[in-house]
């Protein structure tokens, strides 16, 4: 999970993430999202919201750290979800997620 916070900070300084639901929601809907990583003890709303429209949009949601852990990687107060809007940082992640599914 180190490797892919520091990927999401990467992007981040680099201005290819989106932080939030709303945020997240206005990129999926204009289709500048390539990732999804949700927190692990993201709220009803946050999946409602975000989550599920990702899904229907067939982008990939990964589960991150707590919303703590998350935000702190970001220098913000916790956050629930965030938007991938780099191809290849998602590719990282995704191929890093892959890696962790095969151990």
């Amino acid at each position: 999970m180190k490797k892919v916070l520091s990927l999401i900070g990467l992007g981040y300084r680099a201005g290819n993430v989106s932080i939030g639901v709303e945020r997240v929601r206005d990129d999926l809907r204009a289709g500048r999202t390539y990732c999804v990583v949700v927190a692990e003890d993201a709220s009803t709303r946050a999946h409602d919201k975000a989550v599920r429209l990702a899904i229907a949009r067939g982008i990939p949601v990964i589960r991150g750290p707590s919303a703590q852990v998350l935000g702190a990687e970001l220098g913000k107060p916790p956050v629930m979800v965030v938007g991938m809007r780099d191809r290849g940082l998602t590719d990282g992640i995704l191929s890093l997620e892959l890696e962790a599914v095969r151990r």
